[in-house]
C-alpha cells in the first residue's frame, strides 16, 4: 500500500457517545480522503440534503419474524453478537435453510406506509432511507434478477396489492414531500456468485478468490449492476443511493487500521464507476454513498450508532437506532423522546444529519411506543423547527450545556440549552457565549410568547426566564437575530 493511500486511509475516530457495545461490530469509522463532488447537480443535492437534518431509516425483512439481528446470524465470523438460537436450526446448514425459508411465511398484512409517513412527517423527518436489500439477499422490491424476493409466488405477501414494498414506501413518502433514499447491500449472501456453494462461507467476504474465478465474479458484478439499475429506473425519483457492505471494495482502498477491513483478503472490486455512472444517468444529481470507501462515490460519510466528537467539515450523517437494534426485536428498549431530541441537537450543532432507525415488525407495523415517541417529538418540533432545519454549524458549536446552529444567511443564531437529566427543567437564569462579531438586536425563546429580559456583556448574554419556562420540554431554544 502506498504512503499516499496510507495517509488517506487514516481514520477520524468517533466518540462513543450513544454507541452500544452490543453493536460495536457494526460501528463504522469515518474515512479520510473525502473527495468533493464536481457535478453541479450533485453539489446542489448535497446542499439541499444538508438542510433536511432529520431522516427515517428502516431495516425490514423476513428476519423480523424471528425478532433477530438483520442478516448477520448467517455470517460465521459474527457469532459473538448474533448467536443463533437452537430452535432455528441445530447445524449451520439447517439454520441457513430455515432462515431462507422465512420467505414462505412472510405476510406483513398490517403494512401501511401512509401511517408511517404521517407520523414521521409530523415529527419533522424530511427523508427516508429504506432497506431495498440487506446482506441476506432478500429483495424487498420486484427484482427480475432473483426469485428470493417479496414479490415471488413463494412469499405469501406477493398476493397483496402492496406486495412491492419498495414501490409503496417510495411513492407514499415522496408524495408527502420526503426525499427518497435506497439502502442496498453490495454483498449478497444468498447469491451463489458471492457465497459460492462449492465452498463454505468463512466470514462476511466473498468465499472464493475473484481473480481465480473471474467469470463467477463477473456474473456477480452484472447481477448487482442490474438490481441497482432496476432500483434507479423503476421506482420514480430516488435522491440517495445508500450502499452498505464496505468490504466489497477495491483491495487498494483497505484501511489496515480498521479491524473489519483487515478480514478482506481478496480483491472485491465491483466497478463503482460503472454503477455510479449508470445511477447518475438514471437519476441526475443523485447522492451516492459508498459507505467507508473513500473516493468520488462516497458523497457523504456515515458514522453508525455514534456522534463525531467534533464538527466535521464534510457532509455527514449519524445513523442511530430508536431502540437498541436496527432490526425488529420484541420489547426493544426504545430511547426516550428527550434522548432523541438531545441526539438531534448534538448532531446538527456539529453540522450533521440524524438518520433515526425504526424497524417494522413481522405484521408490517411499528411498535405502539414508536408512535408515542414520534408524537412527543412532533410537539417539540412544532415550536423549535426554525432552529433545526436549513441551518449550519457555527463556532463555538458546543459550550458546556449549550449547542449552536445558525441560519444559512448568518443573520440568526440558535442556542439550545440541554441538561441531560431524566426530565428537563429550564433554569431561571441562563448565561452563554455568543459567536464572535455577532451583534444581537432581538432575542426570543421558541415556544414562549413572553418578552424576554436579556443583557449583553462583552461576548456573553444573560437572560432571565419567565415562570412560563416550565412549559418547555426537552430543551430551551434561544433564537437571536442581528
Amino acid at each position: 500500500m502506498s504512503m499516499l493511500i496510507r495517509q488517506k486511509a487514516k481514520t477520524i475516530f468517533l466518540s462513543s457517545i450513544l454507541i452500544s457495545s452490543t453493536f460495536f461490530s457494526q460501528a463504522h469509522n469515518v474515512s479520510e480522503g473525502y473527495q468533493k463532488p464536481t457535478d453541479p447537480l450533485v453539489i446542489q443535492s448535497l446542499e439541499n440534503w444538508q438542510d433536511l437534518k432529520f431522516g427515517l431509516f428502516m431495516h425490514w425483512g423476513t428476519y423480523s419474524q424471528w425478532g433477530i439481528v438483520e442478516s448477520w446470524s448467517l455470517c460465521p465470523e459474527d457469532e459473538s453478537w448474533t448467536q443463533r438460537k437452537p430452535e432455528h436450526g441445530k447445524s449451520y446448514n439447517e439454520y441457513v435453510k430455515n432462515y431462507e425459508n422465512l420467505q414462505t411465511t412472510f405476510n406483513p398484512t398490517q403494512f401501511n406506509p401512509q401511517k408511517w409517513a404521517d407520523a414521521a412527517k409530523k415529527a419533522g423527518m424530511k427523508y427516508v432511507v429504506f432497506t431495498t436489500k440487506h446482506h441476506d439477499g432478500f429483495a424487498m422490491f420486484d427484482t427480475q434478477q432473483s426469485d428470493y424476493k417479496i414479490t415471488s409466488p413463494k412469499t405469501p405477501f406477493s398476493k397483496n396489492p402492496k406486495a412491492d414494498v419498495v414501490k409503496e414506501i417510495f411513492n407514499t413518502f415522496r408524495k408527502d414531500g420526503f426525499k427518497i433514499g435506497a439502502y442496498f447491500s453490495k454483498p449478497d449472501w444468498h447469491s451463489d456468485d458471492y457465497w459460492w456453494s462449492y465452498f463454505p462461507p468463512k466470514d462476511r467476504n466473498v468465499n472464493y478468490d475473484p481473480k481465480k474465478y473471474p467469470e463467477r465474479w463477473n456474473n456477480f458484478k452484472n447481477f448487482t449492476f442490474n438490481q441497482l439499475n432496476e432500483i434507479t429506473s423503476n421506482y420514480g425519483k430516488v435522491d440517495i443511493l445508500w450502499l452498505d457492505g464496505g468490504w466489497v471494495r477495491p483491495f487498494h482502498t483497505i484501511d489496515p487500521n480498521v479491524e473489519w477491513q483487515r478480514t478482506i483478503k481478496v480483491e472485491q472490486d465491483i466497478d463503482m464507476d460503472k454503477i455510479g455512472t449508470m445511477a447518475r444517468k438514471n437519476q441526475p444529481g443523485i447522492i451516492i454513498v459508498d459507505r467507508t470507501v473513500p473516493g468520488k462515490w462516497e458523497n457523504y460519510v456515515t458514522p453508525e450508532q455514534a456522534i463525531p466528537e467534533k464538527t466535521l467539515s464534510i457532509p455527514w450523517e449519524s445513523c442511530i437506532t430508536m431502540g437498541d437494534s436496527f432490526s425488529y426485536v420484541p420489547n426493544d428498549n426504545y430511547k426516550s423522546s428527550q434522548k432523541i431530541i438531545e441526539t438531534l441537537v448534538k448532531i446538527i450543532s456539529r453540522g450533521g444529519n440524524y438518520l433515526m432507525n425504526i424497524a417494522p415488525g413481522p405484521d408490517g407495523d411499528y411498535d405502539p411506543i414508536v408512535y408515542e415517541r414520534l408524537n412527543e417529538i412532533s410537539g417539540w418540533m412544532d415550536k423549535n423547527q426554525s432552529a433545526v432545519f436549513a441551518t449550519r454549524s457555527i463556532a463555538p458549536y458546543h459550550d458546556g450545556n449549550f449547542y449552536y446552529t445558525q441560519s444559512k444567511d448568518g443573520k440568526t443564531v440558535n442556542i439550545f440549552h440541554l441538561d441531560e437529566k431524566v426530565n428537563y427543567e429550564s433554569p431561571l437564569t441562563l448565561n452563554f457565549a455568543i459567536p464572535e462579531n455577532f451583534k444581537p438586536k432581538s432575542l426570543k425563546i421558541l415556544g414562549l410568547s413572553n418578552k424576554i429580559q436579556w443583557k449583553k456583556t462583552g461576548n456573553s448574554i444573560e437572560i432571565n426566564l419567565p415562570k412560563e419556562r416550565t412549559q418547555l420540554k426537552y430543551s430551551t431554544v434561544i433564537q437571536i437575530r442581528q
